[in-house]
């Protein structure tokens, strides 16, 4: 275990450096004669040369390894600077280490922002000791409650700056028709900027993000911020549709055209015309039906099935997929030429768990919009406790907003009391399938992460499959697997301890 301490370099430790007595050792220097630290980290936005002469200093007072990170910001109160900078830090800092880490963050140095980072970290993203160091104490740690942090850390983040007050109370964006989306976070800033661009122009767009991530909301709000807001949104799932009847209810039908036709029917296209058809999951219409959706959006008019008349139409496209459809492309499961038809504009939806910031600002929105309905559940108004809301804060969300609505309301008709408990919001989150992909490709890098060992992870459970799917055949599971022969497979089997039947 590789202890770590990680601090800003402060004024004070760069007056202990040139021998001011006032500073004695400074906090850092303070700190690492009274405990032992196997390497030191700084964070830097002082110039260079004091930097590099208190790091020969540093270094002669106990011989613990020094890293600088020299980090550029605008001014030392730069809450959002701060934390991107001790993220990339810490980040590094864990990547590069062959050890585990025992992370130690010291809040004495610096400004107080920057000891407000720290804490945020230490007790949410990357669990650390936290210390203060004193002319008069000396070294002490610090005990900070996980809910009082998270009660009052908000507070040390007011800054009378009209910018940051505004992301933070995610102010609508200039298009209001986009301000249904709540938002804080440089990602969802910069789609939703992208997005009020080209609602205005009526060319296709097609939204890719995962399930529950809220396409269709952006969708309508393309449609409501477009000259077309006057007519008809149409949403259709392409998913849902039976392949055998695409066709017809996309394009419409004739009376008699096929078995139960019992009536002249318009299609999707027809109800759209003129305004916005939003086709969702469009990754899953079949290879036909691509082919039919092709002709139209070339020619700009649909042929219901058993007509012999072609019918002209103006519809906007918008679809959407939680798939990677240019990867689809290259297996060929969707056609390139509908692929560049669908795609003029790319619109991609992060994640939740990449939002930074917005969850805590969804969990105080939509609890509102709970409240508010409590009336027609049946059930009253209730509050979150700062413990129950800390664990919403700090689950991943692999269902993404979605999963965050389904739970709350959840956890509205399930508490029983008038505030939500801690335990109540933890038993409130469902396991879901998508956790396996989140385990895989979301692991945080410390508490003992291992690369091997998450590959030995993929590697075995791809292996037992092949080798059940195959009743224990081995070249054909290395054929499933992409392998060049059986011995390759056996070499697997081995190298990974999988038995081989």
């Amino acid at each position: 275990m590789k202890r770590t301490l990680l601090a800003w370099l402060g004024n004070t430790d760069l007056n202990a450096s040139v021998g001011d007595e006032k500073a004695g050792l400074g906090p850092i220097g303070l700190a690492l004669t009274s405990r032992e630290f196997d390497q030191l980290v700084l964070l830097s936005n002082h110039a260079k040369a004091a930097t590099a002469a208190y790091e020969s200093w540093v270094y002669a007072l106990n011989k613990v390894p020094v890293r600088i990170h020299h980090e550029s910001l605008s001014r030392p109160n730069n809450y959002e600077e701060i934390y991107r900078s001790a993220v990339r830090v810490v980040e590094d800092t864990i990547r590069t280490s062959s050890d585990r880490i025992e992370l130690t963050f010291h809040l004495s140095p610096g400004t107080p922002a920057m000891t407000a980072i720290w804490i945020i970290l230490a007790k949410t993203r990357f669990p650390a000791n936290l210390i203060e160091t004193s002319v008069q104490d000396g070294i002490c740690d610090t005990k900070i409650p996980f809910e009082i942090a998270a009660e009052f850390i908000p507070d040390l983040l007011r800054e009378p700056d009209r910018a940051l007050r505004d992301r933070t109370a995610a102010l609508p964006s200039a298009a209001s028709e986009f301000s249904v989306i709540l938002h804080q976070s440089r990602q969802m800033a910069g789609m939703i900027d992208q997005a009020q661009k080209v609602a205005v122009r009526s060319v296709p767009v097609l939204i890719q993000g995962e399930s529950g991530t809220g396409k269709e909301l952006l969708a309508r709000a393309l449609h409501n911020a477009s000259p077309r807001r006057d007519r008809e949104f149409v949403p259709v799932n392409c998913g849902a549709i039976p392949p055998e009847l695409v066709e017809s209810e996309l394009f419409g039908h004739k009376k008699g055209s096929f078995t139960g036709a019992i009536a002249d029917r318009s299609g999707f296209f027809a109800r759209a015309d003129g305004g916005t058809l939003f086709l969702d999951e469009i990754g899953d219409l079949p290879p036909g039906a691509q082919v039919k959706l092709l002709r139209v959006l070339q020619e700009g008019e649909i042929t219901p099935v058993g007509s012999a008349s072609a019918k002209k139409i103006d519809v906007r496209i918008i679809s959407a997929t939680n798939r990677n459809l240019l990867s689809e492309v290259h297996r060929g499961n969707f056609r390139e030429d509908l692929f560049f038809r669908l795609a003029v504009i790319v619109l991609q939806i992060p994640a939740l768990r990449e939002r930074e910031g917005d969850v805590g600002l969804l969990i105080d929105a939509l609890w509102r919009q709970q409240n508010d309905e409590a009336d027609k559940l049946l059930i009253p108004k209730k509050d979150l406790s700062t413990g129950a809301r800390n664990v919403l804060l700090r689950h991943s969300w692999p269902g993404n907003v979605r999963e965050l609505q389904n739970t709350l309301t959840r956890l509205a008709v399930t508490s029983s009391q008038k505030t939500v408990t801690k335990a109540e919001a933890a038993g409130a989150i469902l396991v879901s399938f998508n956790n396996s992909r989140e385990e895989i490709l979301d692991r945080r890098f410390e508490n003992g992460f291992s690369l091997s060992g998450t590959l030995g992870e993929v590697a075995g459970h791809y292996l037992e499959r092949a080798l059940e799917q195959t009743g224990g055949n081995k070249s054909a599971a290395a054929k499933l697997l992409g392998m060049a022969n059986y011995q390759t497979l056996k070499n697997w089997l081995r190298k990974y301890g999988i038995p081989e039947s």
